[in-house]
């Protein structure tokens, strides 16, 4: 691949892993309209890896507070629970498991899936329908008992589906389940690193060759880096004051759109998948 091909699906990564429009589906529709198709797995490792970086670097002060409560709990599970960090730490943990038993039991369907326009779009106006449902929450909690982390860790499964988005669900999920603004943010993407590094993991596992990428494979992942880094912060903005359905804007015209190709034919080439998707 060359510079500018790297670096395009660097900023498409970093962009879409994080805003709340689907990055399997743009990879899907990418695939249809332009004969597109996913990075080989190194590249893949790296941007994800470059996406990864970013939620640590945006988040950074949250993820040491978890930290610090994970030592506390390791000292003393009922003193570790007592704080806001503690009981965040648990909820992370506990909707991590409904997030890989769902994400697990839905992998094998989602490269046909992300074949049809008709369940991508259905995807895509879920995406929409989850970013209007914000306006409509007005919570005020800052953590989440373990039944309703549950709930989120399987709105977060759920979001393997091409077109369905993860950070538009899982915030919209925390949101509707009594988080205020900045807490269903902070959950929905500290809840996403588990789920970025198990996949960054099992991708890794079968990459041999990704020291002799080259340079334009690391330039990817730092251009998926800042483009990432760039997208939480303006998502964070847009969560905090109540924007997130400005999305849907784009989602409905664009869901509508590919439901209509559908019923006219579906396209010739078969979509690519690949990743994690927001």
């Amino acid at each position: 691949m060359d510079a500018a091909v790297v670096v395009g699906l660097a900023v498409v990564q970093g962009l879409t892993e994080f805003l709340p429009v689907s990055s399997d589906g743009h990879l899907a529709i990418g695939g249809w309209l332009f004969g597109l198709r996913a990075p080989s797995l190194p590249v893949v490792v790296l941007l994800h890896a470059g996406t990864l970086l970013a939620t640590l670097v945006v988040l950074r002060n949250e993820v040491a507070s978890l930290g610090r409560a994970a030592a506390s709990l390791l000292l003393g599970p009922r003193r570790g629970l007592t704080d806001d960090e503690g009981r965040l730490l648990v909820g992370v943990l506990v909707a991590t498991a409904p997030t890989a038993l769902v994400g697990w039991w839905l992998e094998p369907h989602v490269e046909a899936l992300s074949a049809r326009p008709l369940a991508v779009g259905l995807g895509l106006l879920g995406s929409a329908a989850a970013v209007l449902l914000t306006h409509r929450s007005r919570g005020d909690r800052e953590t989440l008992g373990a039944g309703r982390c549950l709930l989120v860790g399987l709105a977060q499964g759920l979001a393997v589906l091409p077109g369905l988005s993860r950070s538009g669900t899982t915030i919209a999920a925390c949101m509707l389940l009594g988080l205020h603004a900045r807490a269903a943010f902070r959950f929905s993407f500290l809840l996403s690193m588990p789920a970025i590094l198990g996949a960054l993991i099992l991708e890794a596992r079968r990459v041999d060759e990704i020291g002799a990428l080259g340079w334009l494979a690391w330039i990817g992942g730092l251009v998926a880096f800042a483009t990432g880094a760039g997208a939480l912060l303006v998502l964070r903005g847009l969560v905090e004051r109540g924007r997130l359905g400005w999305f849907a804007a784009y989602l409905i015209p664009v869901g509508l759109a590919l439901l209509a190709w559908d019923v006219m034919g579906e396209p010739s080439a078969t979509s690519p998948h690949g990743g994690v998707g927001p």
